[in-house]
């Protein structure tokens, strides 16, 4: 006899029934023609696919994959500042408002070498950071304010989390949106959207009366400012944000003559160009064939925005220039060593580091940054680099992508093409364009995503959404990274005639660097079966 408990049975009376082995295989039979059948209501039809995805799959959070830290290396850092009484009196105590000069040293020539600049990068120009997403704040509170500065434009689609940043700073009803196109960031919509900026402040200045006007056009201390003005301080009229190289989400590389076009217009707007300077050095060659033929780039695919201002047209405008790179080594080592890099004129840097939280506190992250002098200076960081990262990085983007290209583009899904990407087909057959930079010599990807396009029909809010409560798969909705203002009326239009870029409805974000690469294929296959249904749903 076996003992069966209700639950098995779907009984509702709380029990334990006995039957013989004759009833177990009918009942087993009758279980196993149930699940099959058409006929199952939706909850248990919900609970039928959760069971089938018991695995959480995390296609979402923009993380390096713990086995991709450099914990022997970092080991070793450790080791020889805390065994050295010297080298660690000095990591523990309050750093330098600019950061320690031997590791600004140890950036500099580590830039150099890797962006190739006409003259080498100085020392004077760099400036320790507690991170991009830190910087960034600092940076808005040091060289904008939020009654002088009239609006901020953001590249879009854009890294979300930005936009608390801005909101922070008071700029929650002057951030506005710009298109990508195949270049990357649309200069040509830039410029229009500050020109009738500046149309709506010169309107402005005339009501307010010609005296306040004056002082305000002669860039003096504005009396419609909110900070005061300092030697070491400059308000720009607008702040420009933009990641140019393997942009988050679009994974786009904004070309050399659009970065030479953006910092002429800054110059001419008086704005100040904030460059997310975090991935480039995550790249690898586009296509799988190229593995065995190709060395790993070591050399940037393009001149930062940075380079471009600090050489463009006899050299920056001004003591301060009209561009700032943000960089971090969050993604490099580890996003917990809270250590980044801003990249300026040697006024503006100076700048930078009298930001009253370095001034009372001194260089954020003292203690951790000496440990990543010492990568520097032993090149373990650049061996970490080329050995570690780029090959494991370069193996988990093709496997993904490929698992895309097998399960997602039969179904209409699709990667965002243009002139500066290249068709590949991959193992299982399916032609599928990637977006990749070409070098001059072959095409070139990077980053930590990929951006696809749904077919017409599907809404990327809604498609997430299911994804994590029947497929138990996390992925990122395109209308996550669109641009949000707070301002009159419903957010898009403020009077001026202006829209926000669309809500990226069409589009999802998958990562490959946070999940096991193992699960990529799985996770694709997921995501097709539900835009199979939410089809099937549509076509009913």
């Amino acid at each position: 006899m076996h003992r069966i408990h209700f639950d098995q049975m779907k009984l509702k009376t709380p029990a334990f029934v006995y039957i013989n082995y004759r009833q177990l295989l009918y009942l087993k039979k009758l279980c196993a023609r149930y699940e099959n059948s058409p006929h199952r209501l939706p909850q248990q039809e919900e609970r039928h696919r959760k069971m089938k995805s018991e695995m959480q799959i995390n296609l979402f959070r923009g993380w390096p994959n713990p086995s991709l830290h450099p914990r022997p290396a970092l080991s070793s850092a450790a080791t020889a500042i805390l065994s050295n009484p010297l080298l660690s009196t000095s990591a523990l105590n309050y750093g330098p408002d600019d950061g320690d000069p031997s590791l600004r040293a140890e950036i500099a020539r580590w830039l150099s070498d890797f962006y190739s600049p006409p003259s080498p990068v100085p020392a004077s120009r760099i400036c320790i950071t507690g991170g991009a997403s830190q910087n960034l704040a600092c940076l808005l509170q040091v060289f904008s304010d939020p009654l002088y500065t009239k609006n901020v434009w953001m590249v879009a689609p854009t890294y979300h989390l930005a936009c608390r940043i801005f909101d922070d700073a008071g700029f929650a009803e002057r951030l506005r949106g710009v298109r990508e196109d195949e270049e990357g960031l649309d200069v040509a919509e830039l410029e229009r959207g500050l020109e009738r900026s500046e149309e709506r402040a010169r309107a402005e200045w005339k009501r307010v009366g010609d005296w306040n006007r004056n002082q305000v056009e002669e860039n003096l201390e504005p009396r419609c400012a909110f900070k005061p003005a300092r030697p070491w301080r400059k308000l720009y009229k607008h702040i420009i944000y933009t990641t140019p190289t393997f942009s988050n989400p679009s994974t786009k590389v904004m070309s050399l003559r659009r970065r030479e076009e953006l910092v002429r217009l800054a110059r001419k707007y008086d704005a100040l160009i904030i460059s997310d300077d975090v991935y480039d050095h995550l790249q690898w060659p586009a296509f799988p064939y190229v593995w065995a033929k190709e060395k790993y780039p070591d050399k940037a695919v393009v001149s930062r925005i940075v380079d471009v201002d600090r050489y463009l047209d006899g050299g920056p405008s001004g003591e301060f220039g009209n561009a700032v790179s943000n960089g971090s080594f969050s993604k490099l080592i580890g996003p917990g060593c809270r250590v980044g890099w801003a990249e300026g004129t040697a006024k503006l840097v100076y700048g930078l580091s009298q930001v009253g939280s370095s001034r009372s506190g001194g260089s954020p992250s003292q203690f951790t940054s000496t440990f990543i002098r010492e990568l520097l200076a032993s090149n373990a960081l650049k061996t970490h680099i080329r050995t570690i990262l780029q090959p494991a990085y370069s193996k988990r983007y093709h496997t993904l992508t490929t698992a895309v290209q097998k399960h997602l583009v039969p179904l209409g899904v699709s990667l965002p093409t243009g002139p500066a990407n290249e068709t590949s087909t991959d193992a299982v057959g399916n032609g599928s364009t990637i977006s990749a930079c070409t070098n001059g010599k072959s095409a070139i990807a990077g980053g930590y995503f990929l951006w696809l396009r749904l077919p017409p029909g599907l809404r990327a809010s809604d498609l997430a959404k299911k994804a994590q409560e029947e497929e138990n798969l996390i992925i990122a909705s395109g209308s996550l990274f669109k641009v949000v203002r707070e301002g009159p009326g419903d957010g898009n239009d403020d009077g001026s005639g202006e829209k926000d870029p669309e809500d990226f409805e069409g589009f999802v974000r998958l990562c490959f660097a946070w999940e096991e690469e193992e699960k990529f294929e799985e996770g694709a296959a997921r995501l097709a079966r539900l835009i199979r249904r939410e089809m099937h749903r549509a076509d009913a």
